[in-house]
This record gives C-alpha cells, structure tokens and sequence, in this order.
C-alpha cells in the first residue's frame, strides 16, 4: 500500500501522493533586514497569540510598538520590553518615530479601513486581521490604497500557512477521494452578553466571525469560487444578540455541480468540523479551525478509514515570517487583500439572501492563486 493514502500500519501517509513538504524559505543573506511590526488592537487575539508570536518570527521580524486604546494597556509595552508605545490618537507619529515598516491591525472589523489606508500614505505595510473589512467597498478601497502607495496587504488567514489545513487541501486536489462532490461544516460557540460579536455595526454576527472560516475553507478545497448563495439566519434572539445573526446555515452552489453547507451558532455548544466528500472517499477534519490545535483528520477510501493528527502549534509566529519575507523579496502575498475581498463578498450575498428568504446569485473578484503546501511555514506552540 505504499503508493496509496495508507501506510502499512493503516495510519494515513505524511505524504499522499507526493505531497510537497518543503518550507518557504528565503534567500539566506548576512545581516538580513528585520521588518519593523507595530502592533495595533490589543485585545485577546493580540495578547494571547500574535504578540508571544514575535518569539517565533525573530529571523526576520522584529516588534518595536503598539498602539493601545485604553491607557491601561501601555503596560502590555513594559512586558515586551518595548521602549514606547502609543495611544491610538498618535499613529502617525508613532509609526514615524519608531520607523514601522508594517503593521499587524487586531482591531474591531470597522475599524481596519481607516487604519489601514492611514498606515499606507505612510508607506507601512499591512497585514490584517480577517475579516479584512466590514463591506466590500471598504475592501476595494483598502486594496486601491494600499496599491496606490506601493505597500503590501495581506489578509491574516493564518491556515493558508499551516499544515493540517494544506494537507486536507492536497487531499482535495490529490484525486484519491475521487471527483468532489460536497462538503459540510459547523463552527459553534456559546458568545457572552456584550461580546463584541453582538455589535453590527462593528462587523458583528456569526458569518463575519466564524462563518469566514467555513467560506474561506471550501473556496480553498474546492479552489473555485460560489455561483449562487442561499443563507438561513436566526438574529436578535433576546438582548444578548441584539440584530446579528445568532444562528445561521448556508448552501453554496460551485461550478461543476458541487455543493457546500455550513451552520453557525453563537449560542451553541463549542464545536467545529468539517467534512468533505468524493465519489471515492472522504475526509473528515476534526477541530480544523481553531488554534492553536490540535486537529485530526480521518480519510475513508475504499471502506477503509485511516486517522492522522495534528499537534498543537504557534499559528501567528509564521504569518509574521511570511509576511516579512514578502515584502523582504518583493512577493505578493497569497492570501492577499483580494482574498479577503472575496470573502466579503460572498457574506454580503449570503446576508441578502437571509434577508430576501430565496437564493442569491452573484460574481465574485477572480481569485489568481491559491494556497497549497508549498507555503507551508511551522513554529512550534507558544
């Protein structure tokens, strides 16, 4: 069975079908440049994963500020040991006497347009939390701007760079599950009364927050983009949601007769999977979304059934290196400004279709290129 998706103890090979397993990796180069991160939005993303993260990414990355809200987040520069940090009301100051060469933006969703075409009239390269904004014409306009003054964007979909999600694309792709037919996925969490992701105009509800991950997951196994959209949604279910969408189960119609759902709940026990289906086989990815892992994946072929885990990592260290290395060497980043675009737009249609009660169809930005293992970066976990 060597030549097939099982080793001969039944586990499922490292490497199916001649899967690429290299590392990115740059140019090695005496005294190479460090990029210069600011690091803006201090809330639980940033602390718990992104600013530890900077431990990982030292060959070419390097924090040097952070611009707080609160004054009370100022400490957060002592224990990083950061000469000053920033209140948000001077960000081009701060940006310019700390010589940021680019930003990591953890801010709320509405607010990463702003900071993002303020950072790039100063030259700062941006790398965004997704989603990478609120409406699609706020992408666009991210996108124009930061092109306009020759910065890079990167959306931060840190499973573009990471393995369990690179090898479950290969899967898709590797013809051993035979044609792809559908997929299906939850992501679920039980959100606390004043939770951030209650607040519509902020970018609120279940399809910005953990619905991106379904959308952004199938597009990448699929590596097409949705024809036509249909999205059932609960909202305002008590005041603990206010107008989001507390609950919602969406279809996606592909090209070539494929088919995905998926269903979000913020008031659900915490859960997420995914599956996905071939006219040979099939794959289940068991917590394939959250971090730091760990994740499994189970493949079926031929009634047999093979299971294959994936360990805890730091997810956040090799988005800082990738990130670096493409502005280093002049590279497009791949999950680019457009990529968070696409997402965007596919939300925007599944939100008119909740709201019209029928099936939207729609057209979305052409997608150029696509994640795959070739990019894959690993840091160990925090």
């Amino acid at each position: 069975m060597g030549s097939g998706p099982f080793g001969e103890n039944g586990t499922l090979c490292a490497n199916p079908q001649g899967m690429p397993t290299s590392r990115l990796k740059s140019p090695v180069k005496k005294k190479a440049k460090k990029i210069r991160y600011a690091v803006m939005g201090l809330g639980w993303i940033a602390r718990d994963a992104v600013l530890p993260a900077f431990v990982h990414a030292g060959r070419n990355s390097e924090l040097v500020t952070l611009f707080y809200h609160h004054p009370s987040q100022a400490a957060f520069g002592t224990q990083y040991g950061l000469e000053k940090v920033y209140s948000y009301k001077d960000f081009e100051r701060g940006l310019r006497e700390q010589r940021v060469d680019a930003i990591y933006l953890a801010l709320p969703n509405h607010l990463h347009r702003e900071y993002t075409l303020r950072a790039a009239k100063l030259g700062v390269h941006v790398l965004s939390e997704k989603p990478l904004a609120v409406t699609s014409a706020d992408c666009r306009a991210m996108i124009a701007g930061c092109r306009k003054h020759g910065v890079k964007l990167m959306t931060a979909y840190r499973l573009h760079l990471e393995r369990g999600n690179l090898t479950a694309i290969r899967w898709a792709s590797s013809g051993k599950l035979g044609q792809i037919r559908f997929f299906n996925s939850y992501f679920t969490m039980q959100v606390k009364p004043g939770d951030i992701r209650t607040k519509k105009e902020w970018g609120g509800g279940t399809l910005y927050d953990i619905g991106i991950y379904c959308i952004n997951t199938i597009r990448s196994l699929f590596r097409a983009e949705p024809t036509e959209v249909f999205a059932a949604s609960v909202e305002g279910s008590g005041r603990r949601f206010g107008d989001v969408d507390e609950l919602s189960s969406c279809v996606l119609r592909f090209p070539g007769n494929r088919i995905a759902t998926f269903t979000t709940s913020f008031s659900s026990d915490p859960e997420n999977a995914y599956e996905l289906f071939g006219t040979k086989g099939h794959l289940r990815v068991d917590n394939g979304y959250a971090f730091p892992g760990p994740s499994t994946h189970r493949v079926t072929i031929g009634g047999k059934t093979a299971t294959r885990t994936f360990g805890a990592h730091d997810q956040f260290g090799p988005e800082l290196l990738y990130f670096s290395d493409c502005i280093l060497h002049d590279r497009t980043p791949e999950p680019s400004g457009e990529e968070g675009l696409i997402d965007i737009e596919i939300i925007e249609a599944l939100l008119r279709s909740a709201r019209l009660g029928r099936p939207v169809k729609l057209k979305t930005t052409v997608k150029r290129t696509r994640p795959d293992l070739r990019q894959l970066i690993e840091s160990p976990a925090l």
